[in-house]
């Protein structure tokens, strides 16, 4: 259930939506930044990303309730509740608004393309039509890309890596979302030279994903992969649960489905973009223009492996792979 102008109490109790007439307590002038995200108030992402970035705002001088003050709402990958968050975001006028996703920017931009947007969790800004370029964005938009769609490729390699035995794969993705049919096509495009035969599963609702995994599972041989979605993220354990009840070596882009008891995750740091985003709002709210700060890319991703799964599969994970890894769970 998506839960608007909600927050989680956090780094002192910082509140979330502003009040409807709100008052500097000093005589400091108070910048409002509205915040859009795109995963639901009680994913178990959540506290990590306002977290972040909270605390790269404090590391830089602004104090919330003091000099800012920050208004979320929540869509969880739904059009029509990003569409409506996004009013109710920009009715106030704040100075500026972070917007996570591509369906969370699409949302402010028909609503508005003179506020100073920074957004995060994008993964194609310029094939979206949000920014002219990475390195010179022009406009009132700029921000944090989640990843490449090259990216998408590199799940299918990893998980034949640990399950070798997989010839099938079926993919979760969000078909609403231009990232998701993008990320869908990497992979279809790999998986010829890995063997490997791909079939997409929508993540609309948790009957479909049910009723897609059930059906894919009837025949031997297969495997998941869990693309980067809002969606996916809300129905992170029922995934997980099929997964398991159906035995199917499963790779996932967020390291929280891993320390939950998954088998592989491969992706960046999500909380680590708001934590960056957080050094755009400073220099946007200090003066600068969207316009004049690149696009940039995740500097780091994560794989995280979980040996217990991986004997319960029946799996021997490779000792190279185990390297590679920034984290094993035994």
């Amino acid at each position: 259930m998506i839960r608007r102008r909600e927050f989680l109490t956090l780094l002192g109790g910082a509140a979330a939506a502003w009040p409807v007439a709100a008052r500097a307590q000093q005589s400091e002038r108070v910048r409002r930044v509205g915040v859009l995200m795109n995963i639901a108030a009680d994913d178990p992402g959540a506290p990590a990303r306002i977290g972040a970035l909270s605390q790269g705002l404090a590391e830089l001088g602004w104090t919330i309730g003091r000099n800012v003050r920050l208004g979320y709402c929540w869509y969880a990958g739904n059009a029509d509740a990003a569409r409506k968050c996004a009013a109710e975001l920009v009715a106030p006028a704040p100075d500026l608004i972070v917007a996570s996703g591509t369906l969370g920017v699409t949302a402010i931009q028909q609503v508005t393309r003179s506020i100073p947007l920074v957004f995060t969790m994008v993964s194609d800004p310029v094939g979206a039509g949000f920014v002219n370029s990475l390195a010179q964005p022009g406009g009132n938009v700029t921000g944090f890309m989640l990843y490449e769609y090259s990216l998408s490729g590199k799940w299918l390699e990893l998980l034949k890596q640990i399950a070798p035995s997989t010839t099938r794969v079926a993919v979760l993705r969000d078909q609403t979302n231009p990232a998701g049919i993008a990320q869908f096509g990497a992979i279809q495009a790999l998986a010829p030279a890995l063997g490997v035969q791909v079939t997409p599963i929508n993540v609309r609702d948790a009957k479909e994903i049910e009723s897609g995994i059930v059906t894919f599972t009837r025949l031997a041989n297969g495997g998941l992969i869990v693309t980067g979605s809002a969606s996916a993220s809300t129905h992170h354990k029922l995934i997980a649960k099929l997964a398991a009840q159906y035995k199917l070596p499963a790779i996932y882009s967020d390291r929280l489905y891993v320390t939950g008891g998954a088998l592989i995750s491969y992706g960046p740091d999500r909380a680590d973009s708001y934590r960056r985003a957080a050094a755009y709002v400073d220099r946007i709210l200090k003066g600068e223009k969207p316009a004049d700060l690149p696009v940039q890319a995740p500097t780091k991703y994560e794989l995280v492996i979980d040996l217990k799964t991986a004997k319960a599969l029946g799996l021997n994970v490779p000792i190279t792979l185990q390297a590679a890894a920034d984290e094993v769970i035994e």
